[in-house]
């Protein structure tokens, strides 16, 4: 896999594994009822578990269409929320660089 291919694999912390290649190639106008019964039972992986795409989709009506892979994505990101963030209010910035608001330089 290039590098390239990973990245289209994981988004915003969601691995998406072969179901990434497999929605690219998917042809669109695609339905959720059709691309649930296509791959509905692929496994997302997040940093606190995994999901099914078929569950990560349940929101949406069954005639719900999707123009491409990116917007079914993008689907996926907004369903799965939070689970895909991992650590919540973490940041590995430290905080020993924070300017305080009363700083003459801000």
């Amino acid at each position: 896999m290039t590098d390239a291919e990973q990245r289209r694999s994981r988004e915003l912390g969601i691995e998406f594994g072969e179901l990434s290649e497999k929605l690219e190639s998917h042809e669109y106008r695609a339905t959720k009822a059709e691309l649930v019964s296509e791959y509905g039972e692929r496994t997302l992986r997040l940093p606190g578990g995994e999901t099914t795409f078929a569950e990560t989709l349940s929101p949406y009506d069954a005639d719900e269409s999707f123009a491409s892979a990116g917007e079914v994505r993008r689907a996926v990101v907004t369903t799965v929320g939070s689970d895909a963030v991992g650590r919540e209010r973490y940041s590995d910035r430290g905080i020993g660089n924070r300017l305080d608001e009363d700083d003459e330089s801000v």
